[in-house]
């Protein structure tokens, strides 16, 4: 599997996860956040059926130091109305972490800085998703991971979007 990322251009995900090993073990004694997030937007309709771009982002946060972050782009079609949407997106962002994390932690060892691991839904009180958050948190907890909404969503609304 391909990452993106500005600084390091299409790097292998063992890659990634290396940069993010190296990251975390700079300074140790800080406190982290690894985040999963993604967004979509609109490629292409055909009838009532449309084709969404998919972008997932992981990111490692140093609390007020900055981070690195990698993405990934998937194109998914059939995409009909928002509710499948934003199913899609939050899907797309367990199926990452499930893959990514267990790599992330048999490289890390248990050797490195501790860190919060959340995955961010791009879900809000105020829009049209609001009906939607008890569902898609319900998903991302009920997988064991500890799930984000807006406005504390930065992963998906910001760094994601960015790539969409």
């Amino acid at each position: 599997m391909l990452l993106n990322s500005i600084t390091h251009g299409e790097i292998q995900i063992e890659e990634s996860i290396m940069l993010i090993k190296s990251f975390l073990e700079e300074k140790p004694d800080r406190e982290y956040s690894l985040v999963i997030g993604t967004d979509s937007h609109e490629r292409a309709t055909t009838g009532d059926s449309k084709s969404i771009n998919l972008v997932t982002a992981v990111l490692v946060h140093r609390k007020g130091f900055g981070g690195k972050y990698f993405w990934r782009r998937k194109d998914m079609p059939n995409i009909h109305n928002l509710r499948e949407k934003i199913y899609a997106e939050t899907l797309e962002s367990l199926n990452f972490a499930l893959y990514f994390v267990p790599l992330l932690r048999r490289v890390l060892n248990g050797n490195s800085p501790l860190y919060n691991l959340e995955i961010h839904i791009d879900v809000g009180e105020h829009g049209d998703t609001r009906d939607m958050i008890k569902e898609v948190v319900g998903m991302v907890t009920g997988n064991g991971f500890v799930a984000k909404t807006k406005p504390q969503a930065y992963g998906a609304t910001y760094v994601a979007d960015k790539h969409t």
